[in-house]
């Protein structure tokens, strides 16, 4: 066997060991969530402090 019988064939794409797109895009949902800080509440539906719902 000649040395250009032997050389291996170029693959057309990089094969590259790592995260599945599915896992990153997980990853990246589960860090937004993380870091967004909690929503305040709607004043609509918090009632005052010490306010007590009225007697039907």
């Amino acid at each position: 066997m000649s040395a250009t019988e032997n050389r291996p064939r170029p693959q057309p794409y990089v094969l590259v060991g790592g995260v599945s797109m599915r896992d990153l895009l997980a990853s990246c949902a589960a860090a937004e969530a993380v870091s967004t800080p909690p929503r305040l509440p709607d004043p609509e539906t918090v009632r005052a402090a010490g306010e007590r719902p009225k007697a039907a």
